[in-house]
């Protein structure tokens, strides 16, 4: 074939074949993809006839001629689009900030590290937080978990907390072995405004005397709460009259409303028990080799928890932003309790009992040493108090003593 002027005949090679596609129809418009080759080509077919046929421009054929002539067909494979550079991508320093504070907080997800550094540095403009779950995910650092159900949260017949010191929560977070066997009973209290977590401590038994000592020195501390909210087991709870307890009658003296959970219903408690799941990912997983290597872990949980760690129900405060203790201190003495006149008086004695005419009728252990009230309702019949609280009947008559039944 002969080459005269571009505007005449071009000898046609066979990368000018480039742009007839094994797929592709005239009038369409021409992407690349994966094409063949066809040999059939007339032998004084314009280019320019042949760019039209096929819907493309002059440049775009000789890009792909350039690039079968350079690789051959693997040149007419589509490469990658995307950009070589990206004006709004994260900068490196941020990225490694993002990643150090991970490494320090391994249970934080995207978004609290955003509020965190945040805070750290506010002068800055952060990614967003689906960026930085970007960035923690293309450095292994994410576990996608299933979605679970939630249990609408339940608030009755509980009022509401507007406030701190209106309402702590107490319990025991589950025992678990530490490294060298021995096993180890958290005892938590949080404040249920601020979620700020007010004692953190292990116990060595769990019972009256070591509950008794921690809530004290956290009272001491921070004050005295106006209500307290436990579940049913010991020793918040007893499994006599009413579901008391000593620690229930302390608290009553001190004007304190106990609130216990219904049994099975955790989420009744549930920003305590939110607590606790992030308690046991940052300290137990694995667990110390020591309890007091443990309890070093769980003082420095505290204070994180405190004083770093955003909550997304707190708008990504902090909960010592949100905290202050309690106007209302704790007495050194009990103050004492004195009922109104006409009502008859009893002190129940180490068996549970009460005199009554020469008799004795049983009320129940847990206010041995306590004296009650007792209002004449009708002939042989009496309400029976402690202190403000109602606590049965007593038919005089059957000499016989019937408990109320606990209000929830």
């Amino acid at each position: 074939m002969l080459r005269t002027s571009r505007s005449k005949w071009e000898p046609l090679s066979d990368s000018c074949a480039v742009i007839i596609s094994c797929s592709m129809r005239p009038n369409t418009s021409f992407h690349g993809g994966s094409l063949g080759i066809r040999r059939q080509v007339a032998p004084r077919t314009r280019r320019g006839d042949l760019c039209r046929a096929y819907g493309i421009s002059r440049p775009t054929a000789y890009r792909w001629i350039n690039r079968y002539n350079e690789t051959g067909p693997e040149g007419l494979v589509d490469r990658s689009r995307r950009p070589h550079t990206c004006s709004h991508a994260t900068l490196e320093p941020m990225e490694n900030a993002i990643l150090v504070l991970r490494a320090k907080h391994p249970s934080w997800g995207a978004r609290k590290l955003k509020a965190r550094l945040e805070m750290l540095q506010p002068d800055l403009v952060w990614p967003a937080a689906s960026t930085v779950g970007n960035i923690l995910s293309r450095a292994g650092l994410t576990s996608p978990q299933r979605k679970r159900k939630r249990t609408t949260p339940c608030s009755e017949p509980f009022a509401l907390v507007t406030g701190p010191n209106q309402l702590w929560c107490m319990d025991f977070k589950g025992y678990f072995a530490t490294g060298d066997g021995k096993r180890c009973d958290p005892f938590t209290i949080t404040d249920a405004h601020s979620r700020y977590l007010i004692r953190c401590q292990i116990v060595s038994r769990i019972d009256l005397s070591q509950v008794r000592a921690i809530r004290d020195a956290a009272m001491r501390e921070y004050g005295v709460p106006a209500r307290i909210r436990t579940d049913n087991g010991a020793p918040f709870a007893g499994t006599g009259l009413m579901g008391l307890s000593k620690l229930a009658l302390g608290w009553m003296k001190l004007g304190i409303v106990h609130e216990r959970i219904q049994a099975g219903r955790p989420q009744q408690n549930g920003r305590h028990e939110r607590m606790h799941r992030t308690l046991k990912e940052d300290t137990t997983k694995p667990p110390a080799a020591s309890l007091r290597a443990e309890q070093s872990r769980f003082d420095r949980f505290r204070y994180v928890f405190n004083n770093e760690r955003p909550h997304e129900a707190l708008n990504n405060q902090v909960p010592a932003s949100l905290y202050h203790p309690s106007s209302v201190r704790l007495p050194r003495k009990l103050p004492e309790f004195n009922y109104p006149k006409g009502l008859l008086l009893r002190r129940v004695n180490n068996s549970g009992d009460i005199s009554w005419h020469k008799t004795r009728i049983f009320i129940s252990e847990v206010f041995r040493f306590e004296e009650l009230a007792f209002e004449l309702v009708a002939p042989g019949f009496y309400r029976v108090f402690f202190r403000d609280m109602e606590i049965g009947e007593l038919d005089a008559e059957e000499l016989r003593f019937r408990a109320a039944r606990r209000v929830v």
